[in-house]
C-alpha cells in the first residue's frame, strides 16, 4: 500500500503587491494534487520569510500573523483527517472545499436556491403558478452569473464559522448590494425586477437561517425599494367632443384576428374586473342566470375569495361572439389563452406600429427638407430672412416686432436686449430698431442707425479689439 503524502505551506503572492503589502496564500498538497486558497491575510513584503513560510521577527504584526497561520494549518489538518476517515481517496481540492465550507455538511448559496426551487416546483399547479417558478429559476441564474463574473466561482458558502479567526464568512452583507448593482449596470434590469430578484435571494438566505443551516442571516438588514411605475388610466368620455380611449379601442377594426381577440379579452376584463387567470379559467358553468339577468359566479384563482359579477351588454356580446370559437374544452368561454403569447403579440404589434410611425415621420422630414432646398434655390433671400428672424428673436424682440422689422419698418423698443456674442444683456431706452438691406441684398439689424454689434460694444463698454462678430449680417 502506497504512503499518502500531505503538506500545507504558506507563501506571499508577490504578483499582487500593492504599496509594499502582499496577500498571504496557502497551498495544500496531497499525493501530487495541489490546491491554493487565500488566507484572507496580508503583510509587508519586507516581513515575510520565504524559506520559513511565515512572518519573520518578533513584532506584534508578525506574531499575530504566525498565530493565525498556525490556526489555519491546524484546521486544514483536522479537515484532512476527517475526510480520510470517510473517503477512500482524498484530493487537495476536497480538503480545501471542506475547509472553506463547501463540504456536504455545509450549505452553499446555489445549493440552497436549488432546494427552494425544487420545493416550489412540487407546488406548481396546486398553490403556486408556473410563472412564479420561472421567476425563481431566473433569479437563481442571475446569482450564478454574478458569482462567475465577480468571484470566478461556481458557488459560494453561506456557512459562518467563528471558532477560529482564520475562517470568516464568505457571504457578507455587501454581497447582495453588489448583486443589485450588477443587475442594474450589467443586466440593465428595471428597478422592480431588481427588487424582485433581490427579494428571492434574501428569502433563500433567510430560510436557510431559519432552518438552522447558517448561524445568522447576513441579509436581514438589506432593504430596497421596487419603485414601480405609476399606473395610468384610460380617459373618460366627456360626452361632447372627445370619446374615451376605451371606446376607441372597442370600435377599432383590426385586420389581424388574433389582435381582435386580445382586444376583446381586454375589454371583457374592463367590464367584469376579472384578472387574466380568472378570465382564462372562465367556463360556461360559471355563468348563471338570476332573475332574468346573467352573472359570473366563481372564486378568485389567487385568493379563493368568492365573487359575483353582473354581465352587462358589452361582455355578453363578446361571449356570444366567441361561442363557436374552436376550443379544446367545449365549456371554456374563450378557449386556451396563453399570457406570454398575448404579451408577445401586443409587443410585436406595438413595434410594427412604432416602426411605421417612425418611417412615416422620417419620410415627412425628408419631404420637408427637399421643399426647403428648393425654396432656398428659388428664393435666395428666403434663407436670409429666416436667419434674421432667429437673430431678432434671440435679441429679445417679440414675434410681432420681428415681423415689422422684416418688413423694413422702424420699431421703437425699450427693455433688455441680449447679446449672444458677449452673453450679456444691455438696457435699451426707447431705441429705434430697423432691418436694412444693402446692394447685395444682405440684411443688417441696426439700433439707432448703428450696427447692433457696435451698439452692444458701446453699451457694455467692451473693447473693439476683443473677439466679436462685426454685426448681424445675413
Amino acid at each position: 500500500m502506497s504512503r499518502s503524502t500531505f503538506s500545507v505551506l504558506f507563501y506571499a503572492n508577490k504578483s499582487k503587491v500593492k504599496n509594499g503589502i502582499v496577500p498571504v496564500m496557502g497551498r495544500i498538497t496531497i499525493n501530487g494534487t495541489q490546491s491554493q486558497f487565500s488566507c484572507k491575510r496580508s503583510i509587508p513584503l519586507s516581513l515575510w520569510d520565504a524559506k520559513g513560510n511565515c512572518a519573520k521577527g518578533r513584532s506584534r504584526e508578525a506574531l499575530d500573523l504566525n498565530r493565525d497561520l498556525d490556526n489555519i494549518k491546524a484546521q486544514i489538518i483536522k479537515h484532512y483527517q476527517h475526510l480520510s476517515d470517510r473517503e477512500a481517496f482524498v484530493t487537495a481540492e476536497m480538503v480545501r472545499n471542506d475547509y472553506q465550507g463547501f463540504g456536504s455538511e455545509y450549505e452553499t448559496l446555489l445549493g440552497a436556491f436549488d432546494k427552494d426551487i425544487a420545493s416550489l416546483k412540487r407546488r406548481v399547479g396546486k398553490d403556486r403558478a408556473l410563472g412564479t417558478y420561472k421567476l425563481q429559476v431566473r433569479s437563481r441564474n442571475y446569482v450564478a452569473d454574478f458569482l462567475q463574473m465577480n468571484f470566478r466561482r461556481n458557488d459560494i458558502s453561506m456557512q459562518v464559522i467563528d471558532e477560529v479567526a482564520s475562517l470568516v464568512e464568505e457571504l457578507t452583507p455587501d454581497f447582495i448590494k453588489e448583486f443589485a448593482v450588477y443587475l442594474a449596470n450589467d443586466r440593465h434590469l428595471a428597478k422592480s425586477t431588481i427588487w424582485l430578484t433581490c427579494m428571492h435571494l434574501k428569502g433563500v438566505v433567510g430560510r436557510a437561517h431559519d432552518n438552522g443551516k447558517i448561524q445568522r442571516n447576513v441579509f436581514a438588514q438589506f432593504h430596497i425599494s421596487p419603485k414601480c411605475k405609476e399606473r395610468t388610466f384610460l380617459t373618460e368620455d366627456d360626452g361632447e367632443h372627445q370619446s374615451s380611449e376605451l371606446k376607441k379601442v372597442m370600435t377599432h377594426e383590426f385586420e389581424d384576428a388574433n389582435l381582435a381577440l386580445i382586444r376583446d379579452l381586454f375589454v371583457f376584463m374592463n367590464f367584469t374586473a376579472l384578472s387574466f387567470v380568472d378570465l382564462k379559467e372562465l367556463t360556461t358553468d360559471n355563468i348563471v342566470e338570476v332573475n332574468g339577468e346573467k352573472w359570473i359566479v366563481g372564486k378568485r384563482h389567487k385568493t379563493g375569495v368568492p365573487y359575483q359579477v353582473k354581465l352587462l351588454t358589452v361582455p355578453l356580446q363578446i361571449i356570444e361572439r366567441y361561442r363557436d370559437y374552436p376550443k379544446a374544452n367545449p365549456k371554456s368561454v374563450f378557449g386556451e389563452v396563453n399570457y406570454w403569447s398575448v404579451c408577445k403579440k401586443i409587443k410585436d404589434s406595438h413595434e410594427m406600429e412604432l416602426n411605421r410611425t417612425i418611417g412615416q415621420h422620417q419620410q415627412e422630414v425628408s419631404n420637408l427638407k427637399r421643399i426647403l432646398d428648393k425654396a432656398y434655390r428659388w428664393f435666395p433671400s428666403f434663407k436670409r430672412f429666416l436667419n434674421m428672424e432667429r437673430e431678432c428673436l434671440q435679441c429679445g424682440f417679440s414675434e410681432v416686432q420681428t415681423d415689422k422689422l422684416l418688413h423694413g419698418q422702424n420699431v421703437n423698443y425699450s427693455g433688455w436686449l441680449h447679446s449672444n456674442e458677449y452673453r450679456q444683456n444691455a438696457l435699451a431706452d426707447n431705441v429705434s430698431a430697423q432691418v436694412i438691406r444693402d446692394e447685395k441684398r444682405n440684411l443688417f439689424l441696426n439700433i439707432n442707425q448703428t450696427p447692433i454689434a457696435q451698439w452692444f460694444r458701446e453699451q457694455l463698454g467692451v473693447s473693439q479689439k476683443e473677439p466679436h462678430r462685426k454685426e448681424f449680417r445675413i
